[in-house]
């Protein structure tokens, strides 16, 4: 009987890199950790190794997704940036900030990567791992989260590899992630001089607050079709049925906790939110791989990143 095909489990030092990248170059894919989740990367600029990423996933081809570059110069190649953009690449990047930009014409991508549209979704990493990575390579890397399309996000290897199985050839074990929540996203519209607007595309580890004191207040809201990753209505799903801002838990529910309503699993004992989303994945990985049928969630305050948390939640608990 032959072998059945396992992922290539990768340490991140010099030799784990080399072999990274070895793959990534001929067009394979690769699962790679960043500070928010781990991405499943190949290069952008390859419509074979793009069309890859679409077939492991299960992801539904009008879904773009983020191009990683290694930094603004790379980043400039590929969509025209307004002061308003390098003011926000050079206050956030490298970090979990994603801009949706006009792409330029002669930009070398391949066209699944922007699902059509004539933007494209661009950001520059801090983790050390992936950082290193694209400095091993000369092509920018498409990146979306490791995982079945409408699964839970992973933020461990042993996530991506639950998830995904052989249909990740390979996985850079870089640990657990720092952030646990996918990047925030906004979309740049026009320029500001002539009246142009922002918004707020997927809330994340960059808060609506902290932009707001870059931009000003959000002005537009473009948000009848998809732009970016994470705005379906169900998405991040542990595959079972959730409730949200439980006080009490039933016998046949995980219950997933934070400040001082405790649980299976405890987002934060303290009431910290950024801990709170650095857990939520791996809680609901917990809550998911349960015996109980039925999920729970304590309530989580709305402010800062706590909407981030929420946004999640919410679409987690959509049922379809």
């Amino acid at each position: 009987m032959a072998r059945k095909n396992v992922t290539e489990q990768l340490a991140p030092t010099d030799e784990g890199l080399a072999r990274a990248a070895q793959i990534l170059e001929a067009g394979g894919l690769v699962a790679v950790p960043t500070e928010t989740v781990y991405g499943l990367a190949a290069r952008a600029d390859s419509a074979e190794a793009v069309a890859g990423i679409y077939a492991a996933k299960g992801r539904p081809s009008f879904n773009p997704l983020i191009v990683h570059v290694k930094d603004l110069d790379q980043a400039e190649r590929l969509a025209l940036f307004d002061e308003r953009a390098r003011d926000l690449a050079r206050r956030f990047w490298p970090g979990p900030l994603t801009l949706v930009l006009p792409m330029r014409e002669d930009a070398k991508l391949a066209k699944a990567v922007s699902a059509g549209l004539p933007t494209i979704a661009l950001r520059n990493p801090a983790h050390p791992v992936m950082q290193a990575l694209l400095d091993r390579i000369d092509f920018p890397l498409a990146a979306p989260s490791a995982n079945r399309s409408e699964e839970v996000s992973p933020t461990r290897a042993e996530h991506v590899i639950a998830s995904l199985g052989e249909r990740c050839p390979a996985v850079i074990a870089g640990g657990p992630t720092k952030a646990g929540l996918e990047s925030t996203i906004i979309a740049l519209r026009g320029e500001r001089r002539l009246g142009g607007g922002w918004n707020l595309l997927r809330p994340g580890p960059i808060t609506r607050e902290a932009l707001e004191q870059v931009l000003g207040p959000e002005t537009s809201h473009e948000k009848d079709k998809v732009e970016a990753p994470g705005q379906t209505p169900r998405h991040y799903s542990p595959g079972k049925p959730l409730r949200l801002n439980a006080q009490e838990v039933a016998r046949d529910e995980f219950f997933i906790g934070f400040g001082e309503i405790a649980g299976d699993c405890t987002l934060s004992p303290q009431g910290d939110l950024s801990a709170a989303a650095a857990n939520l994945y791996d809680c609901l990985h917990q809550a998911a791989a349960s015996h109980r049928p039925r999920i729970a969630v304590a309530p989580i305050p709305e402010s800062g990143i706590g909407q981030a948390i929420n946004d999640r939640l919410k679409r987690a608990a959509t049922r379809s």
